[in-house]
């Protein structure tokens, strides 16, 4: 692709007719005719790469400040989103040839994202997914690192979706790939506000830098639906000026009057302008009510009618690692959800409390190289509901798991409630299902869909918790 074609006229340069033979922010992937961007990170500034870039083969340089290299440098005044846009241009704008829904927040972007794409795939579109569990394109099933991907992949992939014939793309939308302007140019039909509470504090350092990251969405989106339950929803929805609707408990455009919770779901009331109707959902809990609730608010903004809708949200069986029942085959119950900061455990024991016959086991650990500050907040959050408390490991990354559960401790310090520590995670899985009781329900909460454990320089074991429950029940 020519220079000229890449840029479209932002910046002016001498060398439009040069052929580009590829455009990356990795020093590490410089190639003969490439078209480097200077991005400044975190721990590394692609600036100081730039001469030997060039001196690599790099056709030229995108950079924001003046390196004195000549025609061959192209200045832009923001690396990141530059580079945004040479890829989107590279891959042929698949941003533009599609509908997007980007749903944002702490918890509840899985559940709410795979629902849409559930009612709206039943209803003959065919919808791509981008995801923390998985990326999607129709029925094909793709892995993912990153919640949201790297810029040059999330075009890849949306070119990949567009030729596959998607008409629409669903995502969870990251307050990393907000501030990193990984989405490039991508503008959103709709974007949904989950919630927020403390996570990732220690990337956004304070709670208002990740609630400014989180409402960059809202800024290239033309509609929002936000839950106004969330005392920063209630704020962004009044910060608003666009078109935007409410959903929560009370007095919202989407109003939701949860019913009863049992062990095989969650029955609701569901009030709108369209008047009043009951649903049954296969999903357990309140916080699945509000998932359930988002999702319908899109698709009806999406031109989605009831009769559309209410089957598919309805028959929803779940999400992997979302509150999922682990079969045991036994008189007491096994749950895996992926709660790992202090109000998504609120939420899931709240709710599993509420159909528990006996005991509430909940085994949990907190992620390595992480935000320190929420661990005791995370055991103070499961103090409040469980009866029984295991502390294990999650992925340590470099941090020794001992001393991530010295970190989680003082939570627990004055809560009254029995718990045992035990570092390695399977063992601490084994030791639960060997002392769980009739009616008890064990929680294994922080791992949920993911099918590895982290440890020290990246280093990936697989660890996939239902197999782990499998292997225990087979030993007992």
């Amino acid at each position: 692709m020519k220079l000229a074609e890449l840029l479209e006229n932002r910046i002016p340069t001498t060398l439009g007719d040069t052929e580009i033979t590829a455009v990356t922010d990795d020093s590490r992937s410089i190639a003969p005719g490439c078209l480097y961007v200077c991005v400044k990170g975190e721990h590394f500034d692609g600036h100081s790469a730039a001469a030997k870039a060039l001196e690599q083969g790099a056709a030229a340089v995108v950079a924001e400040r003046d390196l004195g290299l000549g025609e061959r440098q192209l200045l832009t005044e923001d690396s990141r989103a530059e580079y945004g846009r040479l890829c989107a241009a590279w891959y042929g704008h698949p941003e533009r040839k599609m509908r997007f829904i980007g749903v944002t927040g702490t918890n509840g972007k899985t559940t709410i994202t795979n629902l849409i794409k559930r009612i709206l795939t039943a209803n003959g579109h065919k919808v791509g997914l981008v995801g923390t569990i998985q990326n999607e394109i129709g029925d094909e099933v793709l892995h993912t690192d990153n919640t949201t991907p790297l810029t040059s992949e999330l075009m890849a992939l949306f070119a990949k979706m567009y030729e596959s014939g998607c008409d629409t793309v669903v995502m969870e939308v990251s307050s990393f790939g907000l501030v990193q302007k990984r989405i490039g140019p991508t503008h959103f039909e709709t974007a949904v506000f989950t919630n927020l509470t403390q996570d990732h504090l220690d990337y956004h350092k304070t709670m208002e830098a990740y609630y400014q990251a989180k409402r960059m969405l809202f800024a290239i989106s033309d509609k929002a639906v936000i839950n106004t339950d969330d005392p920063y929803g209630r704020r962004l929805y009044d910060e608003l000026s666009g078109e935007k609707y409410d959903y929560g408990s009370k007095d919202a455009n989407y109003t939701y009057l949860p019913v009863s919770v049992k062990a095989d779901g969650t029955v609701f009331t569901l009030r709108q302008s369209c008047g009043t109707m009951e649903l049954h959902l296969n999903m357990i809990g309140y916080f699945n009510v509000a998932n359930a609730t988002a999702a319908y608010a899109v698709c009806r903004l999406y031109g989605l009618s009831d009769a559309q809708i209410l089957p598919e949200l309805q028959a929803c069986p779940g999400v992997k690692g979302r509150c999922e029942v682990i079969p045991t085959g036994r008189d007491f119950s096994v749950i895996c959800d992926y709660a790992h900061t202090p109000d998504a455990l609120e939420n899931i024991l709240s709710n599993v409390k509420l159909c528990t016959e006996g005991r509430l086991i909940c085994l949990f650990g907190c992620g390595g190289n992480r935000d320190r500050t929420k661990r005791p907040l995370m055991a103070q959050a499961v103090a409040k509901y469980a009866d029984r408390i295991i502390v294990t490991s999650d992925n340590p990354r470099d941090e020794d798991p001992d001393a991530i559960i010295a970190d989680i401790l003082p939570g627990l310090a004055d809560s009254g409630v029995p718990y045992e520590t035990v570092t390695d995670r399977a063992d601490a899985i084994a030791h639960a299902l060997r002392t769980a009781e009739a009616g008890d329900v064990i929680v294994l909460a922080g791992k949920g869909h993911e099918d590895y454990q982290i440890f020290e320089n990246n280093r990936h074991i697989h660890f996939d918790e239902r197999e782990v429950v499998a292997e225990a029940l087979r030993q007992l």
